[in-house]
C-alpha cells in the first residue's frame, strides 16, 4: 500500500479503518462447517483456483499423490505472484497461521494448521473477530444457524432457483394468463411467509432479458419468455412493497454463451429495471459482477432514493474495480447508499482475506481522497463505517446487539 503523507498519521489512519466493523453482505458460509476442513479447501477456492489453472496447475489435482499435487501447487502458486488471488491467500497464510508459502515443508506446515484450526470450535469466531466481521449474509435456511459464534447469520432468501420454475410453468401452459395469475398469488404467498418469518428481504440472480420494466403487457398466448420475467419481477416487487421487503438483484453473470459463467456488460441491464425502481416503494439493492455496470447502478441509485448499490460481485472483485466504484460512490451518492463488502467465501478463513484486501483499498482510496483534499478525516471515517457496516444494519434491519 502506499499512504502518503506523515508515515505516523498514515499508520494512524490505517489502524482506524481496520478496526471498523464490517457486514459480510453474501456468502456462502454453512453454519455448522464455517471454518475450511484443509488446506486444500482454502487452496481451491474457486477464485484462487481459476488464477492457479492460468498458471499451469491441473483440473483435477484431486486426483495426483500429495506430493505430485503440492509440486504443481508451488508451481502455479509461483507463477500466479502478480494476481489479486494469490495475494489473498498468501496473506490468509500469514495473518492466520504465520506461514510464508515457499516451497514442500510450508505447504506441509500448512497442512498440518488447516487441520489443527478445523478442529477448533472457537476457530470462526476469533477469526472473524481479527477483522471485525460482526454480521454475514446467507441466503438458503439450513446454512443460517452459525454454529460456535455470537450471532447466527441474517437469511435473505434466494428465489432464483424458483423464479425460472414460475416462468417456465406461464410458458408451458395452455392458459397463460390463468397460470401467471397463480403464480402470481404464490409470489404473494411466499414473501408474506418471508415477512412473517421476520425475514428482511430476497435476492434473485437474473439471466440476460430484453424486456424492459417500463412497458406493461397483459400476459397471454403470445407473451414471450422475457415479458413473462419481467411481469413476474412486477409481482414480486408488488408483494416486497406490500410486505416492506427489501429486494436484491445480483446482476452481471451469464450462463448461456458456453459451458461456464461470463460477465457480460449490458449496457441496458439496469437501465431495464428502472420502471421497477421508479413505480415500487420497497428498497432495491444492485450487487455487480461486471465491471462496466458499476457506474449504472450508482447512476440509479443517485436516481431513486429507495435504490442502493451493494459489494462488488465475481468478476468485479478486483483491485481495479473496486477503486472506480469507490471513486462513482463517493462524489455521487451519501454512504448510507452503499456496502463495499461481498466476500462470496465458502470458508471464514476467505471472508477473513477478502475482507482485509477491501479494508486495505479502502484506506488507501480514503487516504488519498484526504490528501488531495476532497474530504476530512471524520468524513473518510464516517464513509467507510457506512460502507463496511452501518448501511448495511440499517437496510436489512439489524439491530445491534
Amino acid at each position: 500500500m502506499i499512504l502518503q503523507g506523515s508515515r505516523e498519521d498514515a499508520i494512524h489512519f490505517f489502524n482506524r479503518i481496520m478496526e471498523q466493523p464490517v457486514f459480510d453482505t453474501h456468502t456462502h458460509l454453512v453454519g455448522d462447517r464455517l471454518a475450511a476442513r484443509d488446506f486444500w479447501e482454502i487452496a481451491h477456492y474457486f477464485w484462487l483456483n481459476r488464477e492457479l489453472q492460468a498458471g499451469g496447475y491441473p483440473a483435477d489435482a484431486e486426483k495426483l499423490s500429495e506430493a505430485e499435487r503440492i509440486a504443481a501447487f508451488l508451481e502455479a502458486y509461483q507463477s500466479t505472484r502478480s494476481t489479486l488471488m494469490n495475494g489473498v491467500f498468501t496473506s490468509i497464510m500469514r495473518e492466520l497461521y504465520n506461514i510464508e508459502m515457499k516451497d514442500e515443508a510450508s505447504v506441509r506446515e500448512a497442512i498440518a494448521a488447516v487441520k489443527h484450526s478445523s478442529d477448533d470450535e472457537g476457530w470462526a469466531q476469533r477469526v472473524a473477530d481479527r477483522m471485525n466481521i460482526r454480521r454475514f449474509v446467507v441466503n438458503h435456511p439450513e446454512h443460517a444457524a452459525f454454529q460456535g459464534m455470537r450471532e447466527d447469520a441474517v437469511l435473505i432468501p434466494r428465489i432464483d432457483g424458483i423464479l425460472n420454475p414460475w416462468v417456465d410453468r406461464v410458458m408451458k401452459s395452455g392458459d397463460r394468463a390463468k397460470a401467471f395469475s397463480e403464480v402470481r398469488d404464490e409470489i404473494d404467498r411466499k414473501l408474506g411467509e418471508y415477512k412473517a418469518a421476520g425475514r428482511p428481504g430476497i435476492m434473485t440472480t437474473l439471466p440476460r432479458y430484453e424486456a424492459s420494466a417500463h412497458i406493461r403487457r397483459e400476459i397471454d398466448v403470445t407473451s414471450d419468455r422475457d415479458q413473462v420475467l419481467m411481469e413476474l419481477l412486477h409481482a414480486i416487487c408488488t408483494a416486497a412493497e406490500r410486505n416492506g421487503l427489501l429486494v436484491q438483484f445480483f446482476l452481471g453473470v451469464e450462463r448461456s454463451w458456453c459451458g461456464t459463467a461470463v460477465p457480460v456488460n449490458d449496457t441496458e441491464r439496469i437501465l431495464k429495471l428502472a420502471g421497477l425502481f421508479e413505480t415500487y416503494r420497497c428498497s432495491f439493492e444492485l450487487v455487480l459482477a461486471s465491471e462496466l455496470n458499476n457506474l449504472d447502478a450508482v447512476q440509479a441509485a443517485w436516481n431513486f432514493p429507495n435504490v442502493h448499490v451493494g459489494g462488488m460481485w465475481w468478476f468485479n472483485f478486483r483491485a481495479s474495480t473496486y477503486r472506480d466504484s469507490m471513486q462513482y460512490r463517493l462524489e455521487a451518492l451519501p454512504a448510507s447508499k452503499s456496502s463495499v463488502i461481498v466476500s462470496d467465501a465458502r470458508c471464514m478463513e476467505w471472508s477473513y482475506g477478502k475482507i482485509l484486501l477491501v479494508k486495505k483499498l479502502a484506506a488507501e482510496f480514503l487516504w488519498e481522497r484526504m490528501n488531495a483534499g476532497w474530504i476530512d478525516e471524520d468524513t473518510a471515517l464516517h464513509t467507510a463505517s457506512e460502507w463496511f457496516y452501518a448501511s448495511a444494519m440499517r437496510r436489512y434491519g439489524v439491530e445491534e446487539s
